[in-house]
């Protein structure tokens, strides 16, 4: 039974003021989500987050009224599809995410569902009496009888994620207590300050930004300095190339500048540098061989109070 005017005005009312009060919104699929799982949801977001449920035609109508002042929910409506739900929030957009997937329940397999994933059933004894051996050789899963019960010889995949669940399969999983599946909300869209991304941007680390940044930056430097166009991002280094052109021009001829100098007497005279350089290090090495036979003693007197006996 479809809802009355009084209600679809209600509802309308209600998500134009969440709209209006909440930076983000996660566009969830709740295919599968139970009652009982949809309040423990609502629970674990009190505070920090508003679960709207409604029909997708009303909430289509719901947000082409609005569209006129805020034409940026219109990237919400391609989104407006399937099993579809709004969890309306201003925290933190992982943290949020986080509690939305952390709500999920085992579930058992149901015969024409949709697989999640493969579906594996381990090898081992099952404790079912060898009458029932036949259903398991019509599934192709190789058994054995041992201590009176079914064994099955290794381990067998039965269920191919993306198929639908077969019948003689799903009374397997369930004639071996298997719940395989879990089921709880999944998150479709989101909706962050005018923003439309999908939920794996969120897994992107801010490492990850940095170093596509520093790339582009690098990129940039490179291209302008092939074509002799100077950008912020080439300019440090065209000056640090011309530097090293000026300094080449000092050393090969007899103009001269400040940074040059010393460059220059090095050249002239190597050995008083090298001469120069002699006796620091001459010093340091005493430093260094003192440090170290610091250390070769305070290893002996730990090693002489090990001789001692515990009631010397």
């Amino acid at each position: 039974m479809g809802a009355t005017r009084a209600e679809k005005e209600v509802y309308f009312v209600k998500l134009k003021e969440l709209l209006a009060k909440y930076p983000s919104i996660f566009l969830v699929n709740v295919d599968n989500v139970g009652s009982n799982q949809m309040h423990q949801i609502r629970v674990s977001l009190r505070g920090k987050g508003v679960v709207l449920m409604g029909k997708n035609t009303m909430v289509r109508r719901a947000l082409r009224t609005i569209l006129s002042e805020n034409p940026q929910f219109e990237r919400l409506l391609p989104h407006i599809k399937g099993n579809i739900g709004f969890v309306f929030t201003a925290g933190d957009l992982k943290d949020i995410r986080e509690i939305i997937l952390f709500n999920k329940v085992a579930a058992p397999a149901r015969a024409g569902a949709f697989a999640p994933l493969d579906v594996t059933v381990p090898g081992g004894n099952t404790g079912m009496e060898p009458g029932k051996t036949s259903f398991f050789q019509a599934l192709g899963i190789p058994t054995k009888i041992a201590r009176g019960t079914i064994e099955i010889v290794s381990d067998v995949k039965v269920v191919t994620a993306g198929t639908r669940v077969g019948s003689s399969e799903a009374t397997l999983l369930n004639m071996l207590n298997i719940s395989p599946f879990t089921y709880g909300m999944s998150v479709v869209q989101i909706f962050d300050q005018g923003n439309a991304f999908g939920p794996e941007v969120l897994d992107i680390e801010e490492s990850d930004l940095i170093d596509k940044f520093l790339s582009g930056i690098k990129s940039i430097a490179a291209i302008s300095l092939a074509l002799n166009y100077p950008t912020l991002a080439s300019v440090a280094h065209s000056l640090v190339n011309s530097y090293k052109n000026l300094l080449a021009i000092a050393l090969t001829t007899e103009y001269s500048f400040e940074g040059a100098e010393k460059a220059k007497e090095y050249l002239a005279n190597p050995e008083a540098f090298a001469a120069a350089a002699a006796p620091a290090a001459a010093e340091a090495a005493p430093a260094a061989a003192a440090k170290v036979e610091e250390k070769v003693e305070e290893k002996e007197e730990s090693d002489d109070d090990m001789g001692f006996g515990l009631f010397d």
